[in-house]
């Protein structure tokens, strides 16, 4: 259908449960709340990095690349699915850390993603707070055209058009699953940050017609900042797929109050999300990325921000390997 025509490589486990909460929706008293589980994506415990890389890992293919370089914080879950996919189509993987959190623990320095990059024999490199990562992933690359490799360049999160892709797709998926079920979705939220997830996911929706809003809950930067880099991607995407034209600037909506002091800093908001999620559903949610989006969901359902609506789908984007990065400083009473 809208996607036949791209390169893809088979690496998640799709399509991935739609769960309805019947404890958390009771608790919260708002709308339904429906899971999508892209925690459950399969390669190197999940998330939805996995969905990107389906058609990222395949254009390098195309593009006889042998070894891929990519850049994120020090416990990025893009870097280590990325790793996970590398590994299981037979690349090298290079990944450069900006070291975005100050005073950072031995734990978030050794554990969780990191200790999981390593299984999978990632090269990391670690480079200061503030560094342009693009051009750091460009002195890799010709580092290693120098030593006779060639090398294959994803931008941060796969957000660019290719890997937006894998959120058209995913909305597809959503629709889908509920046209099956029977459940009118009034809204779909999720954590956005590096925006390819919700432009993949406002084209997916806007191509089908589907009409269902679809809200982020920023993690990094304030609301127009995020809004613009998610618009600009959407479009850019639309464009790519040979849709031009069918996003709106008021198709892109991200609300930014959650984000705290900064990427991958916890909040209290998002720690008590996380316990709430664990102890009524039984489900982990990372402290840095899908747990603000939480956070987020779960104030808005209290300020009835969804008042009339029946049903919403969150979107979990996974990341709970994470969590062992934060133990020292996450609160479990």
């Amino acid at each position: 259908m809208l996607l036949s025509r791209f390169p893809r490589v088979s690496l998640a486990h799709l399509p991935t449960p739609m769960e309805y909460m019947p404890r958390l929706s009771e608790h919260l008293g708002g709308p339904e709340i429906y899971v999508k589980r892209d925690d459950c994506t399969g390669l190197g415990t999940g998330g939805n990095k996995t969905r990107k890389l389906e058609f990222l890992i395949a254009d390098a293919q195309k593009k006889k690349a042998n070894v891929v370089i990519t850049q994120g914080a020090v416990q990025s879950n893009h870097a280590r699915q990325t790793a996970a996919a590398a590994a299981k189509v037979g690349m090298q993987c290079e990944l450069i850390f900006e070291k975005r959190v100050t005073d950072a623990s031995d734990a978030y320095l050794k554990s969780g993603n990191v200790f999981l990059d390593q299984l999978f024999g990632a090269n990391i490199r670690e480079v200061e707070k503030g560094s342009d990562m693009n051009v750091e992933m460009d002195e890799v690359a010709n580092e290693l055209i120098r030593k006779g490799l060639t090398p294959y360049i994803i931008p941060g999160g796969g957000s660019n058009p290719i890997g937006a892709l894998g959120y058209v797709d995913c909305a597809l998926e959503i629709i889908a699953q509920a046209n099956q079920e029977n459940i009118v979705i009034d809204t779909i939220v999720h954590a956005t940050g590096s925006a390819g997830t919700q432009a993949g996911l406002v084209v997916g929706a806007k191509a089908m017609n589907s009409n269902i809003p679809i809200l982020g809950i920023g993690v990094n930067v304030e609301k127009k900042l995020q809004e613009d880099k998610v618009y600009q991607l959407a479009c850019e995407t639309s464009e790519y797929m040979g849709l031009p034209g069918i996003i709106n600037r008021e198709d892109v909506v991200a609300n930014c109050d959650y984000v705290g002091e900064g990427y991958g800093i916890s909040t209290q908001s998002m720690n008590e999300a996380i316990l709430m999620l664990a102890r009524y559903e039984g489900l982990l949610f990372d402290p840095v990325y899908s747990g603000k989006g939480l956070a987020g969901m779960i104030d808005l359902i209290k300020k009835d921000y969804f008042e009339g609506q029946k049903n919403i789908v969150f979107i979990h984007t996974g990341g709970s390997a994470g969590l062992f990065a934060y133990h020292d400083i996450l609160k479990t009473q």
